[in-house]
């Protein structure tokens, strides 16, 4: 027997009902950002590898996927480079692209490619799938779709409001109870300079974004193995174990940060996002977490991460403020902030906790019975009238028996089924019969359309 075929670990294949699905999260995150004005694009699938190293660390790195040359890839490759069997330097002799990791260093690279046919502040969204070579696991894939909102060309605070406010919306419309999370990158560069380790800022955020997943000693034993003293590390614990709601969090940091002019001005922008938002409404509650680093290396203001609260899992939307990723291709100065929404944790989240509406996997309203060539012929013309008017309508592709089409509407959830026999061919009626209710009666097809619209 052959063997039956299967796909990478990581990956999955989607189905019709859960492609309908995964649609509706996609439209309702969409409809969103369009309401506030962002315009979408989209980046290719592979990106030049020096585009994408270099920019989410040295762990990052190691998760790219990377794609062999085309052609003899060995026939250009230093044979003394291949003979040593080190991997990243015989990768960099035969590949010079990769899948992407992310879609904000490929935005930062269109952006820089395509400037002078943007109009700044440029507002975009871009739903794409992205890769990462991490070990699978429940709510982390190797393929993985992003929905991404950011605005570049602008250093206002209010395009952080703005994001938290599509944050509350989004999530209000999907029906998930989520706990915004808030740091300020140039927060913990305060702390880095308070405790006398400024150079070792990157090392600190990347420690302490595991605290949740790995516990303070665990933390503690990563800082001190990065070459942190023991006295700096003392220094980092009350900060790690500050308490009390916003206001009062702030004001305790403050104290400490007073020496760090750095410090005190992440303050001030998280006390001015804090005051924008409080008269608008928002409902969704928005932390302040002081160990919240976000590990990657191109953040520089306001960072968020967002988590379901009625699930366990990892976070299911993050982002920050960049003020110079562009800067790396050659556009310096080029302020932005963006965050993304993981949508396949999304999904993962609405249907452990049965949160998709009930006609979501729902994409034909109305089925056909077949009868025979006579009766569908009559049916072929008023189904053109449904689907002008937008009704989503079917017909069984040949006179099978009726138990075998019915069971065929049963298993696709079609809510409504409809009978033309020559009955009603005589009286210009349609049976129509209503799936859930069980019920049945007579229409015009302008009633019909009436009822279905």
């Amino acid at each position: 027997m052959a063997q039956k075929p299967s796909i990478p670990k990581g990956t999955r294949d989607f189905g019709p009902s859960e492609m309908v699905k995964r649609n509706y999260i996609f439209d309702t995150i969409k409809s969103v950002f369009k309401l506030y004005g962002f315009q979408p694009i989209e980046t290719p699938a592979m990106e030049n590898l020096s585009t994408l190293m270099g920019k989410y660390g040295e762990e990052g790195d190691k998760l790219l996927f990377k794609v062999l040359n085309s052609g003899d890839f060995l026939n250009k490759a230093d044979e003394q480079i291949l003979a040593e069997k080190n991997s990243i330097k015989a990768t960099n002799q035969i590949s010079d692209k990769g899948l992407r990791y992310d879609l904000t260093v490929p935005f930062a690279r269109f952006v820089v490619q395509h400037q002078n046919d943007i109009q700044f502040p440029f507002k975009r969204y871009q739903i794409q799938n992205v890769w990462r070579a991490d070990k699978p696991q429940k709510g982390r894939y190797r393929e993985f779709y992003q929905c991404d909102v950011d605005v570049i060309g602008s250093n206002s605070l209010l395009n952080e409001v703005e994001l938290i406010q599509i944050v509350d919306q989004v999530y209000k419309q999907l029906n998930i109870n989520v706990l915004v999370k808030m740091n300020n990158r140039k927060i913990l560069s305060g702390i880095a300079e308070v405790i006398g380790e400024p150079d070792k800022i990157i090392d600190i955020t990347v420690a302490i974004d595991k605290l949740d997943k790995i516990g303070l000693d665990k933390v503690n034993q990563e800082l001190l193995a990065k070459g942190l003293p023991q006295q700096a590390v003392d220094k980092l614990q009350p900060i790690l174990n500050l308490s009390g709601d916003n206001a009062a969090k702030l004001e305790q940091i403050k104290a400490v940060l007073a020496t760090s002019e750095i410090g005190l001005k992440g303050i001030e922008e998280m006390e001015t996002v804090f005051s924008y938002l409080k008269p608008l409404g928002v409902t969704t509650e928005i932390e302040l977490d002081l160990t919240l680093a976000r590990g990657l290396n191109y953040y520089t203001g306001a960072i968020f991460e967002i988590k379901a609260l009625d699930m366990q899992i990892g976070s299911i939307t993050g982002g920050g403020r960049y003020d110079d990723l562009t800067g790396i291709f050659g556009l310096a100065d080029m302020s932005g902030v963006g965050i993304s929404f993981g949508a396949d944790r999304i999904y993962d989240v609405m249907e452990q906790l049965d949160l998709f509406p009930k006609d979501s996997a729902t994409t034909t309203k109305l089925f056909f019975v077949n009868f025979g060539e006579k009766e569908q012929a009559w049916c072929l013309n008023v189904i053109k009238q449904l689907r002008d008017v937008g009704i989503s309508t079917e017909i069984y592709p040949n006179a099978a028996k009726m138990k075998k089409q019915m069971t065929y509407a049963n298993n696709r959830s079609i809510p409504f089924v409809a009978m033309v026999g020559e009955d009603e061919i005589g009286s210009g009626h349609i049976t129509l019969k209503d799936m859930e209710k069980g019920e049945q009666k007579k229409l015009t097809v302008d009633q019909l359309i009436e009822k279905l619209k």
